[in-house]
């Protein structure tokens, strides 16, 4: 478990952080910069030990002696999460490492051998006096609180935050519910259940531009849509959302000619803007882990099912639907939908039709709905393997 809290260091500190900061990043470029040279001139890599003897060296060098002023251990940790990230790239996990810029977030990262943590006053190496922080959980008690690490962050706003990892045991599994539901996400509102409750999107970008982090901070604390559906339902289905396909900027065509062109292109800006700051993709990462955490089932359907354009009802396709239409008439069986709780329903009835290891119904196509024929097959399959751990369709993407 991670806490972060606001953090007031005083001038002196201030100072301490950001020769620290400076150092950590003198230390990573430096590091990475050698790997480089040493992988195209040799093409051998280089271990986690050999960074640390060339630290070593580093500090006995004339120009390089203001190593010896900060804590040794952010440095350490620095030579330990770059192995780590060079780990995870030749793992398929991350990108290749990058060089740390002085401009924006800058971060040093201390063990229990760099701090001392007692009643809930905080000390750090090479500072004389407590470290000043805001506690932002009441119902914990802070200075029960035996952590791991500390980390000490800037922002590029000149915000400080401390974080304190902590041990903590698996919660107990939470009983079953005896209930299911379908999520569709979207824009207009952020999420519509199966049972009809619709989530709205607070639309903090449009409302709160100028305070955006602070807004953000602050609903995350008051808006705990993912914990609730995790604790609520033992089953949730969501789709596959692709959010970066969604965003994408549509590029011209060579000869000038075709594309979305002026009006097109703002429309296609004002939706990239919409869809990123409702989080879809935050949203998704939080459910999936908390769905493994409280032992829920998760289920990710296909993107290309026609969740809105069929009747949830009587099952019956739609040849078409535009975006702007939120309600409408079925012409089979006259059921009348709200667009985005007909879609939640039907993704729910995939869910479930995966669930029960329908073959045809990898994607959330032929989904067939009670007294009625099944729904015709959706279109633009893409498989690709389900991750390890949630329970996906073998169409999930």
């Amino acid at each position: 478990m991670a806490y972060r809290c606001r953090a007031y260091p005083d001038e002196a500190q201030q100072q301490v952080l950001a020769r620290t900061f400076g150092c950590v990043r003198v230390v990573w470029n430096r590091t990475l910069a050698a790997r480089h040279e040493r992988y195209a001139t040799e093409g051998k890599s280089t271990s986690y030990t050999e960074t640390d003897r060339a630290l070593t060296a580093m500090k006995k060098t004339a120009n390089l002696a203001f190593l010896n002023e900060v804590s040794s251990v952010p440095l350490q940790q620095a030579l330990r999460h770059q192995h780590q990230a060079f780990a995870a790239f030749f793992d398929g996990r991350a990108r290749y490492p990058r060089f740390k810029s002085r401009q924006g977030h800058q971060s040093a990262h201390y063990t229990r051998s760099a701090f001392t943590f007692r009643g809930g006053v905080l000390k750090l190496a090479k500072t004389a006096a407590p470290l000043r922080f805001t506690w932002s959980w009441p119902g914990i008690d802070v200075t029960a609180l035996d952590p791991a690490s500390v980390i000490v962050a800037r922002e590029s706003d000149g915000r400080w935050y401390v974080t304190f990892t902590v041990e903590a045991d698996d919660p107990e599994p939470l009983p079953e519910a005896g209930r299911a539901v379908g999520v569709d996400l979207g824009v207009k509102n952020f999420a519509a259940l199966s049972d009809g409750t619709k989530i709205a999107n607070p639309r903090r970008l449009e409302r709160k531009a100028r305070n955006l982090a602070r807004y953000q901070r602050r609903l995350a604390r008051c808006r705990k849509t993912s914990t609730r559906l995790a604790r609520e339902h033992d089953v949730i289905v969501i789709e596959d959302l692709n959010v970066s396909g969604m965003t994408r900027r549509p590029q011209p065509r060579p000869d000038g000619k075709g594309g979305h062109g002026r009006n097109g292109a703002a429309a296609k800006a004002g939706l990239n803007k919409a869809v990123l700051d409702a989080g879809l993709g935050e949203f998704r990462r939080q459910l999936e882990y908390k769905a493994e955490r409280y032992e829920r089932t998760l289920t990710v359907i296909d993107r290309w099912y026609p969740s809105s354009k069929t009747c949830s009802a009587c099952g019956h396709l739609l040849e078409s639907l535009s975006l702007k239409t939120r309600h409408w008439a079925c012409p089979s069986c006259g059921a009348r939908h709200d667009r985005d709780v007909n879609a939640a329903k039907n993704i729910l009835a995939a869910g479930r039709a995966v669930a029960r290891g329908h073959p045809g119904d990898a994607c959330g196509a032929d989904v067939r709905h009670e007294g009625t024929p099944p729904v015709r097959s959706a279109v633009k399959q893409e498989p690709r393997p389900a991750r390890a751990g949630i329970p996906a369709p073998q169409g999930e993407e």
